[in-house]
């Protein structure tokens, strides 16, 4: 449908994201750049005409309503839940033992989601970690320079495996005998099947296996493979997070991205690397990097084990591919200090916005107690909304942290989280920048293997299908899975029924686009809170507070007209951000013709790919 609503979901060749801007797009400042990362408006393979770019509607009558209905429905939706929260409320003391001491105005701290406390609670342990790697680094690299001056950043792996070893012993204790057992395994099947037809067989089902079995045996206890390893089940050798299993799951993500990699590699020896310098270019980019495999010696164990084990992305990722992480080494990545300042800056800025939240909104001690009898369908939409935002947040956070670590370290995987939850309005779009290098990893190992769009609705149901037990065996994920595959099926329909190509220039387009968005939205939140807030149970209290009751119904009446006019200036917030990215784009190519028609023809193709791709 509306721009968005018109991509389709197969991957697409070339990277959006360029933190290091030239000089000339730094100084242009818009209101494109809130956004951390923002993913392509458009597939269209080539650049549009000055002529075919729609006029601004931010000027309009008809958006000066809409700026009026904002500035009266956010306040309101604070508001709500704000008060919802005093301890005047009847239901305040169902939660109050659920809350903790804060730091913000004498008011209480709603700490009480179990995932984000592991990540608050340990921030001050986390950055004197990420301190001590980098000043290690830091003295190795001396060390180093005055032994070789090499370009390449390879002499870093035996450094990283060492420090990798280390913060295993100390986060997993004993158990780090059980993940180098079956790192070590997988590298053998891999290394014994090599380019085998079998190779991808038996990469999948040791590695699903391995999950099966970690969440069936709780980790394996020493004491059960042998009573005379029962010591080592001890807590003083159980490390700091002795229930390693739990994050094996990004591991795992890994180890089955370095054995197909290395599989591809291999049955594509006899391709030369691709020559980026031969066109203009000093680096790959980041689909590049993906894409183009290594000598066979690159695909080693200590290799293997830098890229599986690497600190700053060992916890929660971001997830980047084995032949992204090699090529970075190899081929150094230019980050600059004022842009880590400036991410710096924005991780700081979304966890103050987190702590304000969890200090004046205990959505979520009221979610876990089911503190919501007697309350106002418009207290329980608020309570929703805003748990949800919470979950934004809460994986945001973690992502942004160790993603800050591994820029300063000298590695930039994909950003994760490049849209705010409530800026979103197709549900392909919505996945696609919602854990963005996840998504990356299952289109590159999983739908395209499968055939991409050839069969999209069972492709998709498939890849969901994985995701929902990859993050958890339970039913309650299992049935987001499934909610997400069928809702995407609407989307679907409206593109081929609506195609923007035929429909875009008629006036009426763009309003029947909001009311599909409107849908798609409130099946994503259906979705969401089933999978990761409420569960089935609690979205059936839900449904019976919106849709039996007058107070219900008036509500969601409120609701669809605000998402009309959120669906309206979001479809415009993305014209803006494609025509300054075209803008800028487009300024290059001019300024650069007097380097030679080869550079220009280098960086026109450049900004097609960088059209063509879809976060």
């Amino acid at each position: 449908m509306h721009d968005e609503i018109a991509l389709s979901s197969t991957p697409a060749p070339a990277v959006l994201y360029h933190p290091f801007q030239s000089e000339e797009n730094a100084s242009k400042s818009t209101i494109t750049n809130l956004t951390v990362e923002i993913p392509s408006i458009t597939r269209n393979t080539s650049l549009p005409s000055e002529s075919t770019r729609k006029q601004s509607r931010w000027g309009t009558l008809e958006f000066k309503f809409y700026y009026a209905v904002v500035a009266i429905v956010i306040p309101i939706m604070v508001w709500i839940t704000v008060n919802l929260s005093n301890a005047s409320q009847l239901n305040y003391s169902e939660y109050q033992s659920r809350l903790s001491q804060g730091w913000l105005f004498g008011r209480r701290v709603d700490n009480s989601d179990i995932q984000y406390r592991s990540f608050r609670n340990n921030i001050p342990l986390l950055t004197a970690v990420a301190i001590v790697s980098l000043l290690l680094k830091h003295a190795w690299v001396k060390l180093r320079r005055s032994i070789s001056q090499s370009q390449s950043n390879i002499h870093l792996i035996p450094f990283n495996v060492a420090f990798s070893l280390v913060l295993l012993l100390g986060l997993h204790g004993s158990s780090t005998l059980k993940i180098l057992a079956i790192l070590t395994v997988n590298y053998l099947l891999v290394k014994i099947s090599k380019r085998s037809k079998t190779s991808p067989m038996i990469i999948w089902i040791f590695n699903i296996g391995i999950l099966f079995l970690n969440d069936r045996y709780h980790g394996y206890r020493f004491g059960e493979m042998h009573p005379a390893l029962a010591y080592l089940d001890q807590p003083k050798y159980e490390g700091f997070y002795p229930r390693w299993h739990i994050n094996f799951n990004i591991t795992m993500l890994r180890l089955v991205s370095f054995s197909m990699d290395y599989y591809w590699a291999c049955k594509q020896r006899d391709l030369v690397e691709v020559q980026v310098n031969s066109i203009g270019l000093t680096s790959l980019n980041e689909k590049q990097r993906q894409t183009t495999s290594h000598p066979e010696e690159t695909y080693s164990f200590i290799n293997y084990l830098a890229y599986a084990l690497y600190p700053p992305l060992y916890i929660a990722g971001p997830i980047i591919t084995f032949n992204d992480f090699m090529w970075q080494f190899r081929r150094p990545t230019d980050i600059t200090r004022s842009f880590l300042l400036s991410y710096l800056f924005r991780f700081v800025g979304c966890l103050l916005t987190m702590e304000f939240i969890l200090h004046f909104m205990y959505v979520v001690a009221i979610k876990d107690a089911k503190a919501w009898v007697g309350d106002t369908a418009a207290q329980i939409g608020m309570i929703g909304f805003w748990n949800l935002m919470i979950v934004w947040l809460k994986l945001l956070l973690p992502w942004r942290f160790f993603r800050l670590w591994a820029l300063a370290d000298g590695i930039d995987p994909p950003e994760n989280m490049v849209r705010c939850m409530a800026n979103n309005y197709s549900t392909f779009g919505f996945w696609r920048s919602w854990h963005r290098s996840y998504n990356l990893w299952l289109i590159r190992y999983i739908y395209v293997p499968l055939g991409g769009m050839k069969n999209v609705f069972v492709n998709s149901v498939l890849v969901y299908t994985f995701v929902a037990l990859w993050h958890d065996l339970t039913f309650k994920l299992l049935a987001w899975g499934w909610l997400v595959s069928i809702f995407i099926v609407p989307e679907m329909l409206a593109r081929y029924f609506l195609p923007v190509s035929r429909y875009s220039s008629v006036p009426w387009y763009r309003h029947i686009c909001a009311f599909g968005a409107i849908f798609n939205i409130l099946l994503m939140m259906v979705a969401n809170l089933v999978g990761f807030v409420v569960g089935t149970d609690g979205i059936r209290f839900f449904f019976d507070q919106l849709f039996r009751t007058t107070s219900g119904l008036r509500f969601l009446t409120g609701v669809i007209f605000c998402l009309f006019v959120a669906a309206q200036i979001m479809f415009e917030y993305r014209q803006v951000c494609s025509s300054v990215f075209l803008n800028n784009n487009l300024t290059i190519i001019s300024e650069k013709k007097s380097c030679g028609t080869v550079y220009i023809v280098a960086v026109k193709v450049e900004v097609v790919t960088l059209i063509m791709y879809q976060s």
